[in-house]
């Protein structure tokens, strides 16, 4: 049975703690939990170390000893590895023309609406970096889920299920377990809620077609502090190389199937279990339900709310994962 909520602390409840009365700033969580619905899930946690935060990972398991009668045993230790997760800095400046607000009947609302855009950029770009961030690519950003899961021939190559297509035309399928213990999201210390609105209240600004020509306008500043900590590798399967141009026969799309049923196999949560698709991935999995490919992929009403559900876990939208994935080898 898919399951609607989480019991740690979610972006929506950081805002509430923020502003209890209201405001700007949960109408501005609400907006980016619809334009990307993984923002919904994710369990945050305040970092340990000012903008970073410093774990240890286990990476193997003590291997015990069968004793026989006067035998002795050997003492074992697990491996772990300490890792240190930073946090990136997301900001964005959204202007609005002074008198048009002005004009409205609900000035703040207003200003919310103008903001919609950049509101909607930040959603983007900030699902984006959890999948595919970089951080030695990019210093300014987090590391996300496809750097840490993107070899077949590494410690937690287990945790990846490959669905055999080559090129730079592949997707990918992500099952995730949210929970403090295993995979969320990070914030620094004492930040507000991880995500904060300013009002920067009316300045002048130059009009784009003539330099020599000023007017008024309201400023906003968003700034979204963020990192993402992966404390047990066993927390997330991906499924990769999924060509999506082999995705036009129902055969082919009987393999979606049949990679999430290994995929599934592979994680048993201890969160909040979600699977992530994009926009081609889960057109093939409706029309896979309407054809009958498998009785564990099903539509379910879970709170008053119609979701599509595998082998108890939520499928979920997220058009953040690409169609351009190369391939992982």
């Amino acid at each position: 049975m898919a399951t609607i909520g989480n019991s740690n602390l979610t972006l929506a409840d950081l805002a509430a703690q923020t502003e209890p009365n209201g405001g700007k700033l949960s109408d501005v969580v609400e907006l980016l939990r619809q334009k990307q619905p993984i923002l919904d899930d994710i369990p945050w946690v305040q970092c340990n170390d000012g903008s970073s935060h410093k774990s240890t990972v286990r990476t193997g398991l003590p291997t015990p000893t069968w004793r026989m009668l006067y035998g002795g045993i050997g003492a074992t230790k697990g491996t772990t590895a300490q890792v240190v997760d930073s946090c990136g800095m997301l900001e964005d400046l959204a202007e609005s023309d002074k008198d048009l607000i002005d004009m409205s009947a609900d000035p703040a609302k207003a200003r919310l609406n103008e903001s919609r855009a950049h509101l909607q950029g930040m959603a983007h770009t900030m699902a984006s970096t959890i999948f595919y961030g970089d951080q030695s690519a990019n210093p300014e950003r987090f590391t996300g889920l496809a750097p840490r899961f993107n070899s077949l021939s590494a410690q937690n190559a287990d945790n990846i299920v490959s669905g055999g297509g080559a090129g730079s035309d592949n997707t990918s399928i992500w099952f995730i377990d949210w929970d403090e213990s295993t995979v969320h999201g990070l914030y620094p210390r004492g930040s507000s809620a991880g995500l904060r609105h300013t009002d920067e209240g009316v300045d002048w600004t130059t009009d784009s077609a003539d330099a020599t020509k000023k007017f008024k306008i309201y400023r906003d500043h968003f700034k979204w502090d963020a990192g993402l900590r992966v404390g047990d590798w066993r927390g997330v399967v991906r499924v990769p190389n999924i060509d999506v141009s082999d995705l036009g026969t129902l055969a082919n799309t009987k393999n979606l199937i049949t990679w999430m049923i290994q995929a599934s196999e592979r994680l048993d949560p201890v969160g909040r279990g979600v699977i992530y698709v994009n926009r081609t991935i889960r057109e093939k999995l409706r029309l896979g339900i309407l054809e009958k490919i498998s009785n564990n992929l099903t539509f379910e009403t879970v709170a008053g709310k119609r979701v599509m559900n595998f082998d108890g876990f939520e499928i979920k939208r997220c058009d953040a994962i690409l169609n351009t994935e190369a391939a992982v080898a």
